[in-house]
């Protein structure tokens, strides 16, 4: 029995511990360009790389940057643009990976659409519309210090150069910007996938007007954030966030069809299906990459338009925001 017992003993020693999960609470915007974390989640790859998460949704990234600053969530899962503001509000939170870039688009909705068919320009468009209407058209999109708001208003001066008294910017919760769109409570929006596609499959006279490109060169999209307490704390947990994050990537560029399940199941909420969520996935909207380094120039840029419309006091230093070794040795083969 002693030999039995002692054998044992021998024996736990060489089998390794189960290793500790470590609880990571995950905020985040419900958009195709958060489908890495979706599928990191559907796959396993987060479980494998000991954490265990909890998800939260959110409307905008101004909102969920509450939730950050008050210790509430861990992870940030949203555009690049509040992240500035918060730095600059003194919330330590460090941007380890992209998701997705290019995401925003602009669409008319079926009276302000032929505008667009029939002016010289976009900003003549807008001034034919209010010019006929006898109002400005009324464009929805999410709160200032937003992505979609601050590519938006981009696109509306820098690039359309549109005159500001031909619109009117109504700042909404995504899924009322498309129900006010399909509604026709709204002339026009700034959206990403899968809205673009829903919308556009229930209401063919919805018009995509400007691709992501259009509205703001190498625009940078949604980023995958780190409160800076946990990060410290929880390095190796980052670390294999990240490199579950590269191998989502990889999986909505090679194979979006496997991708889409996982995605469909964060997203659907029962309005949608997989052969939609599927087309989302390989959308012109749909720009997928892990590596953060690819949005620097961008989001310098962003945050300088930023300053000019005062949605952010000053510009932040790139190098306290991004932290890029977590993906660089994520990604060494």
């Amino acid at each position: 029995m002693r030999l039995l017992l002692a054998a044992l003993a021998a024996l736990a020693f060489l089998v390794p511990a189960q290793a500790q999960q470590v609880p990571v609470r995950i905020g985040v915007i419900p958009v195709i360009g958060a489908a890495p974390i979706f599928v990191a989640r559907g796959e396993g790859w987060l479980k494998e790389a000991g954490l265990e998460p909890s998800f939260t949704t959110f409307e905008s990234g101004p909102n969920m940057i509450q939730a950050l600053a008050s210790g509430t969530i861990d992870v940030y899962v949203a555009g690049i643009a509040p992240l500035a503001v918060a730095r600059t509000k003194g919330i330590d939170v460090r941007v380890v990976a992209a998701t997705a870039v290019e995401e925003m688009v602009f669409v008319a909705g079926p009276k302000l659409a032929p505008y667009f068919a029939s002016a010289p320009s976009k900003a003549e468009a807008f001034k034919q519309y209010r010019a006929k209407e006898g109002k400005p058209a009324r464009l929805a999109t999410q709160p200032p210090g937003s992505v979609p708001n601050t590519t938006l208003q981009h696109w509306l001066w820098q690039v359309a150069k549109a005159d500001k008294a031909d619109v009117e910017i109504v700042p909404m919760g995504i899924d009322a910007t498309q129900q006010a769109l399909l509604a026709g409570a709204v002339d026009g929006a700034s959206i990403r996938e899968p809205a673009l596609t829903i919308v556009q499959g229930r209401n063919p006279a919805i018009k995509l007007i400007a691709n992501g490109g259009e509205m703001f060169p190498d625009q940078p999209g949604t980023v995958v954030a780190v409160y800076g307490k946990f990060a410290d704390k929880n390095p190796a947990a980052v670390e294999g966030l990240v490199k579950a994050l590269v191998k989502a990537v990889d999986l909505l560029k090679t194979d979006p069809a496997k991708a889409a399940p996982s995605v469909e199941a964060a997203l659907g909420k029962g309005i949608t299906d997989v052969a939609t969520i599927q087309k989302a996935l390989t959308s012109p909207a749909a720009k997928f990459t892990a590596d953060p380094r690819v949005i620097l120039e961008a989001t310098k840029q962003m945050q300088a338009f930023q300053v000019t419309i005062g949605t952010l006091d000053k510009e932040v230093p790139i190098d306290g925001l991004f932290v890029p070794s977590f993906y660089e040795k994520a990604a060494k083969p």
